[in-house]
């Protein structure tokens, strides 16, 4: 990326440069607050687009469960909007700054863009699923809306499936409008020392298999703090006598596979926030970090198979956080340990030069690839907005 910002404070503004850019063929780089630059591919453009400039929070209604917002908008801002009024986003979105070495906050822009979850993706969706809608600007400078500020909306083409998740290279989000609900009001942990992954994957699935509504299952393969390896995290929510009793049966119904201890609602909190973050994964900042989604069942395979010293295992096992060597190597041995397992990778950050010489994710089956191509070719048709940020020669 170069060095020029351009940050327009209204979205005409904005759409105004992106038909500029469409007019004289240049690329942009597109981003918020630019914490995930170190995300997937880098993009070679002239300048940089950012939508810092629209911020705040345009609507919210607490009794209908809708918050609207300027992409630009801080993430904490609007989490701490909603924790006035007991809410919160559904997906557990993580701002990873530590992951990043990022200064400034994610924007609620980026979060939809990049489609990130955080662990309640298990019960709760993941980010995509909670977009009530979202304007945007194509890359010929048009401004467009999908969906709308109610929970039930049919009229349309979902655009905002995909536009979320599509790091920008469709649009330029300039609002979006997500569905919340109320915060739960406690929090527990159960935590399980087992002897290997694979028994902590099961201990993970018979929790999420229980009728007690598991909110968050992790596997840390060193543990954390005081916690020793590898141990089976299980996070109850909900009013605390709920939460007591239901990890008083989990207790029982796991002590069979492990040592069990139950973590209380203060510990519990600071230890799933940091899971969020993928603290535990304590990635080095010149490791390389990758992200692989598997069935659960195959999380240990993974491990083992990517050879790396360092993981973490949330979704009850279906995401593996990998951290090791930035080289070409230590990257095909996660994407064959991904392929074989039959799941997908994302090399999730890495240097500059590792991201512009190897595939950052799967390559499509022909047939999505080619609709993805007819879809950029409406929306972008120059293809100026974040070019070849997922993956080359697009």
């Amino acid at each position: 990326m170069s060095g020029e910002m351009l940050a327009p404070g209204s979205e005409q503004d904005l759409a105004d440069a992106i038909a500029a850019a469409h007019a004289a063929g240049e690329p942009l780089a597109i981003e918020g607050n630019g914490t995930k630059r170190a995300l997937l591919r880098p993009v070679q453009a002239a300048r940089t687009l950012s939508t810092r400039g629209l911020s705040g929070i345009t609507l919210y209604r607490p009794q209908e469960l809708i918050i609207s917002a300027l992409a630009g908008t801080p993430l904490p801002e609007i989490e701490a909007a909603l924790a006035e009024k007991g809410q919160h986003l559904i997906a557990e979105p993580p701002s990873l700054s530590a992951l990043f070495g990022a200064g400034r906050p994610p924007t609620i822009g980026g979060l939809v863009a990049t489609n990130l979850s955080g662990p309640r993706r298990i019960m709760g969706g993941a980010m995509r699923d909670h977009v009530m809608g979202i304007r945007a600007v194509g890359g010929t400078g048009e401004v467009f809306r999908s969906g709308g500020r109610v929970l039930k909306n049919v009229t349309g083409l979902d655009l905002c499936k995909l536009l979320t998740g599509a790091h920008g290279t469709l649009g330029v989000i300039t609002e979006v409008t997500l569905k919340v609900l109320p915060a739960p009001a406690s929090s527990g942990s159960v935590a399980v020392r087992v002897a290997d992954l694979a028994t902590g994957v099961r201990v993970l699935s018979a929790g999420l298999g229980s009728p007690f509504g598991v909110s968050g299952a992790a596997l840390l393969p060193e543990g954390a703090g005081d916690l020793r390896g590898p141990v089976a995290l299980l996070r109850l929510e909900e009013f605390a006598e709920s939460v007591a009793y239901r990890a008083g049966r989990l207790r029982e119904d796991l002590a069979a596979l492990g040592e069990v201890s139950v973590i209380d609602d203060a510990e519990s909190r600071v230890l799933w926030a940091d899971l969020r973050e993928a603290g535990p994964l304590a990635a080095a900042p010149e490791e390389a970090v990758w992200r692989v989604s598997v069935k659960p069942t195959a999380g240990p395979e993974v491990v083992a198979a990517a050879g790396l010293s360092k993981a973490l295992l949330d979704w009850g096992g279906g995401l593996v956080w990998l951290a090791g060597p930035a080289t070409p190597e230590a990257h095909a041995a996660v994407v064959a340990a991904a392929t074989a397992s039959g799941g997908s990778f994302t090399l999730f950050r890495a240097p500059e030069p590792l991201r512009a010489a190897v595939a950052v994710l799967p390559e499509e089956p022909p047939p999505l690839a080619a609709i993805g191509r007819r879809v950029k070719a409406v929306l972008d048709p120059k293809g100026i907005l974040n070019p070849a940020r997922m993956r080359a020669g697009l």
